[in-house]
């Protein structure tokens, strides 16, 4: 594979959040205008052959290339995912596992959630350089302040954690699998919420916030925007709280969601009740029941 011109992106995605991975894909396809190729991985946890084909057939894979990956098949044999009390699917911690699948000649990685929309041409953000850093991300915060380690590892004293440094929001990360690798990274992270499950709410952000205390590249804000802020014009939305694809949606940006994804075959969705919401977490936290029998 030649790598030039060529941007390796990364999403994990269930069956239930095919939807605002449809509306992701969509808006960086119709926001991409350099001449690069976007090899986008799909780690797929289940996801049905009609919503894959509906996926695929919502998309002008001219400038975009879907690569499938089944995530039953990339996590290596032998790694045990940690098992923390919260409901998140166990598919958020893929993104540790990047350096394990990806192949081996690619040394530059963008992981995104799917719970998020682009905005602006993704070769721009590609394009930024983090230095000497693991990986380049963008600081936790609402617009308001920027939060540090104080605010979001709870037992950071007990750590001997340096409380002013800056703490990261995990959804959005330009990883420079070279210096991941060489670090351990994934093995630290592991560590850091195996051995802190108390506090590890977040599971994967609590993790990467300790293994890469100062160790990341400060990447501007407006590329992880989060949807309760009032940006006029960010770069990229996260809708990282309630999704717009429920009728309980009450944050900004619930437009541009809309817009994009009603360019897709999921094209007048009708936002669904909080029974559904509800079972998703309910099922994400059996099937981490089920692995600890």
């Amino acid at each position: 594979m030649k790598l030039n011109n060529r941007i390796s992106v990364v999403v994990a995605c269930d069956n239930h959040y095919v939807i605002l991975m449809a509306a992701l894909l969509k808006s960086i396809e119709m926001n991409h205008l350099s001449e690069d190729i976007v090899d986008i991985y799909i780690v797929d946890d289940h996801i049905s052959k009609v919503n894959r084909q509906k996926l695929t057939a919502s998309l002008v894979l001219e400038k975009i290339n879907l690569i499938w990956l089944k995530m039953s098949e990339i996590i290596p044999e032998g790694v045990k995912l940690p098992l923390v009390n919260n409901s998140y699917p166990l598919n958020t911690y893929i993104r540790l596992l990047i350096p394990y699948f990806i192949p081996k000649e690619i040394k530059k990685v963008l992981f995104l959630d799917v719970d998020m929309i682009m905005l602006d041409d993704i070769s721009n953000l590609w394009r930024i350089e983090t230095g000497d850093k693991v990986i380049g991300a963008v600081n936790d915060n609402a617009g308001d302040h920027e939060k540090t380690i104080r605010e979001g590892i709870e037992n950071y004293q007990e750590l001997g954690l340096d409380p002013d440094q800056k703490y990261f929001n995990a959804g959005l990360q330009l990883i420079n699998i070279e210096k991941w690798q060489e670090q351990d990274i994934t093995q630290k992270t592991f560590d850091a919420i195996n051995s802190n499950k108390k506090y590890a709410g977040l599971g994967d952000q609590y993790g990467l916030n300790i293994s890469l205390i100062g160790n990341w590249h400060e990447i501007d804000r407006m590329w992880n925007c989060f949807s309760v802020c009032t940006d006029p014009k960010p770069k990229l939305i996260h809708y990282f709280h309630r999704k717009p694809i429920y009728k309980t949606y009450a944050y900004n940006y619930r437009e541009e969601f809309f817009y994009y994804l009603n360019l897709t075959a999921w094209k007048g969705f009708k936002p669904i009740g909080e029974t559904t919401r509800y079972m998703k977490k309910i099922n994400n936290i059996f099937e981490k029941i089920k692995l600890l029998f």
